[in-house]
């Protein structure tokens, strides 16, 4: 179902229909930010067809649909941007998530690279954020006092990265003055090991100088 909400609209996004219908509800849209996604925290042997179902519908198959419905558009204009919530656990594994959200955001990321060389002639970027752990509810409420614990204790500044310093990168690269496209994600892992929680490298479209927040 589709319905109408404060500030915008809700819609399953993991049903493809749902989405087109939303979207025909909306209308023109410039920037798209594919944020939603749910943890899961069990591995492989604990982890069941129907959350694995639900992990990837939810985490990547509805990225896909919106971009998929946002892209003819921004195609026609010459002008649109992309940024999709990756994850730092498309590269390490997940340190506390499960086996479903790990493969979720690095299929995601390879969404992001598919879809960036896909637009880039039509001026259309398209950006993928892999932050490590942002002080929300899937920090807060989802994650045990121990593994928030041990999680802080591999963080050099000793804190979760803020919604509002995530929001910033989000502003950046949706910049009309921004030009670029997601390059590599390999230096995410910085955001443990240099101590800011975020990163992006992204890269010119036609340069081989990168950009890393």
């Amino acid at each position: 179902d589709v319905k109408p909400h404060r500030g915008g609209i809700v819609c399953d996004i993991s049903d493809p229909q749902a989405v087109a219908k939303a979207m025909r509800g909306i209308g023109r849209l410039d920037v798209l930010v594919n944020n939603a996604g749910i943890l899961s925290n069990n591995k492989s042997e604990a982890t069941t067809p129907e959350e694995w179902r639900r992990v990837l519908a939810a985490n990547l198959d509805g990225a896909f649909y919106l971009s998929r419905a946002v892209i003819p558009g921004m195609k026609q204009r010459r002008w649109g941007r992309i940024v999709n919530t990756c994850s730092l656990a498309a590269k390490t594994g997940g340190l506390t998530a499960g086996t479903a959200y790990s493969t979720s955001k690095g299929a995601l990321t390879s969404l992001t690279f598919s879809l960036a060389r896909e637009l880039a002639a039509f001026g259309v970027t398209v950006n993928g954020i892999s932050p490590a752990y942002v002080r929300t509810p899937m920090v807060t409420r989802q994650l045990t006092a121990a593994q928030r614990k041990a999680v802080l204790a591999q963080i050099p500044v000793g804190r979760f990265c803020e919604p509002e310093e995530f929001a910033h990168v989000v502003r950046f690269l949706v910049h009309p003055d921004d030009r670029r496209s997601l390059a590599d994600a390999r230096a995410l892992g910085a955001s443990i090991a240099m101590a800011s929680s975020h990163a992006i490298v992204c890269t010119p479209a036609r340069s081989e100088a990168s950009v890393v927040i």
